[in-house]
Parts: C-alpha cells; structure tokens; sequence
C-alpha cells in the first residue's frame, strides 16, 4: 500500500496564468485530506475526487487565513450547502481566523458554516484527522499559522504553510517521507515591494532546504513560488543544503509515499 500527495496548486500570493494557489491533496488507501485550499484550488479538487460537492473528502486542514491559502474553502462551503446540505459535516482543522473570514465572506450568516464544517482550532494536541494522526505547531507569521504533519501507518508528509525560520520546523519536517515547504523567494523579483520591518515571516529556497537537510526529511517539495519566479534556481538554491530528492511543486503533480 501506498500513500499518494497531488499538488493542486503551487504559487504564493496570486496564481500565474494556468496554476493555483497553496492547495495539496494527501490520499491514504482511498481517504482524502486537503491541506490548505488557495485561489484556483477547488475545481482542481472536485476534478480529483471526481464529485462536484467534495464527496470522498475526509477532513480539511487550513494553516491560515491567507486568502492564497483559504479562499477556495468558501467556494467549497458553497458547493457542501447548496449541493450536500444533507451530509455530515466536514472536519475542518484550522487556525484562529479562518472561519472568522468564511463568516464575513457570508456577510455574517454561520448557519452555513456550522453544518458543513467540523472546526477544530490549530495548533493542538495530535489527533485523528480521517485516517491520518495531525501534529501542528505555531509558526511565526503576520496572522495565526500552523505548521502540520499527517501520519498514516504508511507515510508522513509535512508542511509549514507560510513561516519564517523557527526552532520548531527541525520537529516538523524531522524524518518526514515528504517535506512541503514555502519557498516564496521574493528576493527574485527587484519590484516587489520589501517585508515590512521585524521578524522574517517567509522561507526561502535556501532557508527551506537548510531546514529539510537539518531534520533529515527524506523528500522535499518546494512550493508557494512568487509568481514570475525563476522555480529552477529556487531548486539550485535548496540543492547547496539539501542532497536528498528535491522537487517542485507544479499543478498535478503526483508524488507516491513513502
């Protein structure tokens, strides 16, 4: 038995013509969670899980409340309410925030929102997510984010969402199967306007795969690319730390676990 990680979209901020924002599917002997659903996101997932209102979806994890990580949640919300009113709830793992912004994106109304989804705040305690055990920790960002790792009895994937360096991503991605890391790389783009002042909120290319080698993560993806990014040198850049198998995330990409 195998597990499976599709990527469903792979760019930060907004999606480049043809691609998606952050969105990974992580199949386990047929059960389904999605980590993160960004811009472009849900018909990529309808299309994998083959059903137009997310049947076969067994649990939803959201690092934060970016709109390029969180706002195809809504379209989905819809697709559950107006296709699938009748169906038990979904359980939505998320951050502080999320929910808060699918209720303004609702003007206000959570009748809907508390009979599709099943909110269970991040980070906590581990716990069953469908088939998977989830682990979380709090990653430095501009708003509540949450790094995650799922088990299966077959594989462990882990993810940092939006972060920048801290002491807990060396537990996170420590021996994981696969290593889904930011790799936002901003610096490859002189008009970009520069972070605010203070801590750095986001990895690069190198920074993640520092980390990766550090916690001898087997595989790592790099994604979240600042549109226009040149993703072949982000690689180069990963690659001077890290010597395992390195790959870019791009749209259908499926990568087989462990």
């Amino acid at each position: 038995m195998a597990d499976q990680v599709v990527v469903l979209g792979s760019c930060g901020a907004w999606p480049e013509p043809g691609r998606a924002c952050s969105g990974f599917v992580v199949n386990h002997d047929g059960a389904v969670a999605v980590l993160d659903l960004g811009y472009g996101t849900l018909p990529r997932l309808l299309s994998l899980l083959g059903s137009p209102t997310a049947d076969g979806l067994a649990a939803i994890v959201v690092t934060h409340r970016h709109p390029d990580h969180m706002v195809d949640l809504h379209g989905l919300l819809r697709a559950r309410w107006f296709g699938r009113r009748s169906a038990a709830p979904i359980p939505l793992y998320a951050p502080d925030g999320v929910v808060e912004s699918l209720v303004d994106l609702e003007e206000g109304d959570t009748t809907a929102i508390g009979r599709v989804f099943d909110w269970h705040s991040l980070p906590r305690r581990a716990c069953r997510a469908g088939p998977f055990t989830l682990e979380s920790w709090p990653l430095p960002h501009f708003v509540p984010n949450a790094g995650v790792r799922l088990s299966s009895p077959c594989s462990v994937v882990a993810y940092t969402g939006d972060t920048g360096p801290a002491a807990d991503l060396a537990a996170l991605a420590a021996g994981a199967d696969l290593f889904i890391a930011e790799a936002s790389d901003r610096h490859q783009q002189p008009d970009v306007p520069p972070a605010p002042p203070g801590p750095t909120l986001h990895l690069s290319a190198a920074e993640a795969g520092r980390v990766a080698a550090a916690a001898a993560s087997r595989r790592l993806l790099l994604t979240h690319f600042w549109p226009g990014n040149d993703r072949e040198r982000s690689r180069a850049e990963a690659a001077e730390s890290f010597t395992g198998e390195l790959l870019l995330a791009d749209e259908g990409l499926e990568v087989r676990l462990p």
